[in-house]
């Protein structure tokens, strides 16, 4: 798998669960804070993410996840692990 599939399923979850959200504002150095997601969105965009490619990470891992980049990072590293 490519970091650039998993940064196509974290915009997929983006956009499903900030449907105002358009394609061409996620990009990979935003946050998803930036992106206008709340808490419970960002919770949300990440459990899907994880569900989609079929990793489990505990979500203090998470928390120092600045951006998009860092999220795409780590769910990368799980999923080819």
């Amino acid at each position: 798998m490519l970091k650039e599939n998993v940064f196509q399923v974290i915009k997929s979850s983006i956009v499903e669960i900030l449907p105002e959200i358009s394609t061409n504002q996620i990009v990979i150095s935003v946050s998803l804070q930036d992106l206008g997601a709340n808490s419970i969105d960002r919770m949300d965009i990440i459990i899907k993410s994880m569900e989609r490619l079929g990793v489990k990470i505990p979500l203090v891992e998470l928390a120092k996840v600045n951006n998009i980049q860092g999220l795409v990072d780590i769910l990368y590293e799980k999923a080819s692990a």
